[in-house]
Formats: structure tokens, C-alpha cells, sequence
């Protein structure tokens, strides 16, 4: 695939990002443009390794080797470097409905586990995917294509997010009269309240949900089903209902202090943050501020960033980041072998803003917060901290043991909790009396996605966990794919 010496002539390339002093001061896409000669290079490095591994899609060690939606990467690769684009997006969107969200937000498994990432840098694979979807757009290829024929089935899809948008979209392309439930006053989910702007730009969002709507899907915002919705009405109105609400349940810090105002989970600030900024460019003032505060983020992982970003953003007087695991290698250990997703150390767009305006990257590893403290008026003023090192318990595992004497108290007016999520909201499952499993996630088989009451399925984060959009996208995609069997008999969704 690509050019047979590719990989040998041309090193692999990305395009610079903003500048970090200077992309803080708004809300744009972090990255400049990369040129199409630039581009057709990078993928004519894509190596005909006989054995892609890049498409895959396994879990090693618990994490995705390989792309989750299988993208068929050497093919896609192959005609950006002949210059074939449109045949390119054609192959692109055969495995995924959203490559302008994976080629923006997903952490590139596919590229952990390329072959010629074993001896050189990998492929530049998701930059190629972003550039695909981006030209289909600007080129005016990517249109509404609405079904042949509808087959009169009616399927309900509660929430929005990434699985919710990839079932709905394949429910409608097998012919199916399909309805989104959307609690937040936007469609979009995790896409459009979860992740920040200047991270996927909320008009690429909306311009794709714009397009699932003139291919016939009924979006219904502001809309809690079993609250404002009763589940009865889902029984009586459809004919199959699919369960797409995300593990939004985050995991708290129950310590001492922890009432004090100023202290809120991660997805409460990002989410207002977002709102704020698309209702009235943050001029409402109804964000969660971070202005002239000392923000102690607490928690690592994309949530984590996303508040650190944010927080520089607000132009924060101080930024700090705390992490109970240890730092990670610079290069991958021996216990973490290609095509393993490689567990290394990584600086991340908000941390690299941070750095550049404060002078250090804002993470400190090995670090517990014992208690909160605040003033008269009962918000924050402090927190207090000591060091930790991790040590092996007698069943096998490791746990963390304070180290004596480092014990540290930090300046503290906004603490953010991104430590991740417990599993979804119960207040639904329960309505509809659904069984979950030892982890409170719905309970239903990989591959089936039925749960326990008839014609109710289960995709995303509520049935898997926490994870990422690539996979939210794969399980709705097949979550689609048994719902249409169960309602025809038999299914022609991939």
C-alpha cells in the first residue's frame, strides 16, 4: 500500500499546532493546516506490511490494539497518496460514520500497533483520516442520503452521544423510523457538552447532526426520558428501543471538606463551560470561572486535560494537575510490547499550554489529597496533599502507602474532580427494570447488546464502561445491526 519505499524516503510528519501562548486566548481548533503534498507523503509511508494490525481492533492488556471500527487504513492510505480523495472517503465511511470526530478526538490506537512503528515512527494515520472527512466536506461530497424505502418499524434511541449517533444514523439506512432523546438542550452528547471547543469545534458537531436530520432522524432536546418522557409511552410508541446514555456517574472524593463550594466534578465545569460559550460567547456569565483562581485539577486522562485546557483558557492564576499513578517511561518497557497500546509518557495540548505560561508541565505523579479546606464563607481556600508510592499487596495487586514527612498543603480556589466514572445513571435502568452487572453497567452480551426486557438493546459507555468515542461508535453501529435483526428477521448492517 501507499508507495512500495514510502516508509524509507519520507519521516513521518504532522502539521505544527498554534502556538500555545497564543491559542489560549481563544477557543479555536488547536491545529494549523497541513498541505496535500505533505499529506500524500505521509500516506505513502503506509507500508504494505502484509499483516495491517492498524485495523484490528482487539483489546490487549485491556486496551484497543488497533482500530476499533476496523477503518480500513491501508486502503484509505493508499489512495490519498495516488490522489484518489473521493474514493478514499468512500472507503473511510464504509467502517465509520464520524471521522471527522475519531480524526479529531480519538487517542489513534491504530497507530500504536502500525508495523512500521516497531522499528520508526508510525504512520501519521489520524491526521490522513481528518483530512479525508475534512476535504469531503469542503469538496461537497459528503450529502444527506436518506434510505430507499421505509419498513414502517419505529425505534426510539435515548441519548445522543457517539454510540447514539452511529446507531441512529445505521437504524436509518436500513429503513427505520428512528427518535433521539437528548436530555441537554443540544444533540450531540459527549461530542457536543463533553469535550471542548478548541478540541472538535461544535459547528463540526452540529453540521453532522444537521445531516442525520435531512436523512430523516427525529431529534427530541430537552427531553429526560423518565422524567419528562414516561418509559410507558417507549413501549407503546416503538418497536425497539436502544439504550445510548453514556457512564455519566462520576467518581467522587469523599473527604473531609469536600461540601465546600468551589469543588465540582470535571463534566459539571467542561459542560457549562460549553454551553456558555455557544449561547452567548461566555458573556452570561453562567460558566463555571476559572479566572484568576489557583484551579487544582485532580485526576489525569482526557477529562483531566480538557480542564486543564479550559482553565488556561480563563486565563487561571495557577494550574496544577494531580496524579495517584507514577509518572509513565519515556519509551515503551519491556511488559508492554508492540502492538500493545504504548503506555508512555505523553504532554498533552492543555499541559503543553500550561508549560509554555507557567513554565513547567502541571502534573505532579504520586501525589493522594487527603482534606479540603476553606474559609468563613465555606468555599476553598486550600487542599492538603502527601505522597504516596505504590507497593505490592499479598493478593497480588498494589495499592498505595503514604510516605511520612511529605505532606504538603497548596493553594486552592477552584479544584476540578477528573478521577473518571462509576457506570451510568441508574434512574432509567431502574424505570425500565433492566438488569445490570457487577460494575453497573447494563447488562448485555457483546455482540447480541440485548438486555434482559424484550426489544430493548444497550450500546456505548452504558453497557461497556467508560471508554473511548471510537468504540462508543462501534458498539452503536452493531447495537444497530441486532436491533434491525430483531425487528426483520434478518439484517444487511455491516
Amino acid at each position: 500500500m501507499g508507495k512500495s519505499t514510502g516508509f524509507m524516503e519520507f519521516q513521518r510528519e504532522l502539521p505544527s499546532d498554534r502556538s500555545s501562548l497564543e491559542r489560549v486566548r481563544d477557543w479555536q481548533e488547536l491545529h494549523e493546516h497541513f498541505s496535500t503534498q505533505k499529506l500524500q507523503q505521509q500516506g505513502g509511508r503506509c507500508m504494505d506490511c502484509g499483516v495491517p494490525f492498524c485495523h484490528t481492533g482487539t483489546l490487549i492488556s485491556g486496551m484497543a490494539s488497533g482500530c476499533p471500527v476496523n477503518n480500513l487504513i491501508p486502503e484509505w492510505n493508499d489512495l490519498v497518496y495516488r490522489g484518489l480523495w473521493k474514493e478514499a472517503l468512500l472507503r473511510l465511511h464504509k467502517t465509520n460514520n464520524f471521522p471527522e470526530f475519531t480524526g479529531r478526538v480519538c487517542p489513534a490506537p491504530c497507530e500504536g500497533s502500525c508495523v512500521l512503528g516497531v522499528i520508526d515512527p508510525p504512520v501519521t494515520i489520524k491526521n490522513i483520516e481528518r483530512a479525508i472527512v475534512d476535504k469531503g466536506f469542503e469538496e461537497g461530497w459528503v450529502t444527506a442520503e436518506s434510505p430507499a424505502q421505509r419498513t414502517g418499524k419505529k425505534v426510539a434511541v435515548v441519548g445522543s452521544g457517539p454510540s447514539g449517533l452511529a446507531c441512529a444514523a445505521q437504524l436509518n439506512q436500513a429503513g427505520h423510523l428512528v427518535t433521539v432523546y437528548e436530555r441537554a438542550d443540544r444533540a450531540g452528547g459527549l461530542l457536543m457538552y463533553g469535550i471542548p471547543n478548541m478540541k472538535l469545534d461544535k459547528t463540526i458537531v452540529q453540521r453532522r447532526i444537521d445531516l442525520l436530520i435531512q436523512e430523516g432522524i427525529n431529534f427530541i432536546t430537552n427531553t429526560t426520558v423518565g422524567v419528562d418522557y414516561p418509559v410507558t409511552k417507549l413501549h407503546e410508541d416503538f418497536d425497539a428501543i436502544v439504550l445510548c446514555c453514556g457512564a455519566t456517574k462520576p467518581r467522587d472524593l469523599p473527604i473531609e471538606g469536600r461540601d465546600l463550594q468551589g469543588i465540582h466534578f470535571a463534566m459539571e465545569f467542561l459542560h457549562a463551560n460549553t454551553k456558555s460559550l455557544l449561547d452567548s460567547d461566555l458573556g452570561n456569565n453562567a460558566c463555571i470561572s476559572a479566572a484568576d483562581k489557583h484551579v487544582i485539577v485532580i485526576g489525569g486522562g482526557d477529562t483531566g486535560t480538557d480542564c486543564v485546557g479550559t482553565s488556561m483558557r480563563h486565563q487561571c492564576r495557577s494550574l496544577t494537575q494531580f496524579e495517584l499513578l507514577p509518572k509513565p517511561p519515556d519509551e515503551r518497557q519491556p511488559n508492554n510490547p508492540w502492538p500493545e497500546w504504548p503506555k508512555i509518557y505523553r504532554v498533552d495540548y492543555g499541559q503543553q499550554e500550561a508549560a509554555a505560561r507557567f513554565g513547567s508541565d502541571p502534573r505532579t505523579y504520586l501525589v493522594m489529597t487527603e482534606k479540603f479546606v476553606g474559609d468563613e464563607n465555606g468555599h476553598v481556600t486550600k487542599l492538603h496533599t502527601v505522597n504516596v508510592e505504590w507497593v505490592a499487596s499479598e493478593n497480588g495487586g498494589f495499592s498505595p502507602q503514604k510516605i511520612p514527612g511529605s505532606e504538603k498543603i497548596w493553594p486552592a480556589d477552584l479544584v476540578l474532580l477528573a478521577m473518571g466514572f462509576l457506570g451510568p445513571e441508574n434512574t432509567l435502568i431502574e424505570k425500565l427494570a433492566i438488569e445490570q452487572d457487577s460494575r453497573s453497567n447494563v447488562k448485555a452480551d457483546e455482540g447480541i447488546f440485548k438486555t434482559n426486557v424484550d426489544g430493548i438493546f444497550a450500546a456505548g459507555d452504558m453497557r461497556r464502561g467508560q471508554s473511548l468515542v471510537v468504540w462508543a461508535i462501534n458498539e452503536g453501529r452493531a447495537a444497530a445491526r441486532e436491533c434491525d435483526r430483531y425487528l426483520m428477521g434478518a439484517t444487511q448492517l455491516p
